[in-house]
């Protein structure tokens, strides 16, 4: 992807498609009900291992429509066409506010949902983690 340029009296200011990226990841994030974003399988074994990937479950396409697609896990019991309604909002206000650069759409795909633990199941991890 090409860097969005714009320009300016005293040169120009290119902003990168990883910006993007890790803009709408951050607002995605922020929603309440949200748990994280999908990477597919190599996305998914990176933040296994400890390694956080701000782009992962982000893809941005700033064709005709600057197109935004967002692939996220809820938590149980949010309504979730709420909180898809709610990443859009936030996704779109972002990447407007901070790079000055219109969003015609936001995708969101929910491609999981965390199940909340039990406390019993707390106090067992934390309790082996101890030993």
């Amino acid at each position: 992807m090409e860097p969005v340029k714009q320009p300016h009296e005293i040169g120009k200011i290119e902003i990168a498609p990883e910006v993007i990226q890790i803009v709408s990841s951050l607002a995605a994030i922020q929603v309440p009900g949200v748990v994280g974003l999908t990477g597919g399988f190599v996305g998914d074994i990176s933040q296994l291992l400890g390694r956080k990937n701000l782009r992962q479950g982000v893809r941005v396409d700033l064709g005709n429509e600057n197109t935004i697609e967002i692939s996220a896990m809820v938590e149980y019991g949010h309504r979730i066409p709420d909180v898809g309604r709610e990443i859009q909002e936030n996704v779109k206000s972002a990447v407007e506010s901070m790079t000055g650069i219109m969003v015609h759409r936001v995708q969101v795909r929910f491609e999981g949902v965390r199940l909340p633990q039990a406390p019993k199941e707390q106090n067992e991890k934390a309790n082996s983690r101890m030993k």
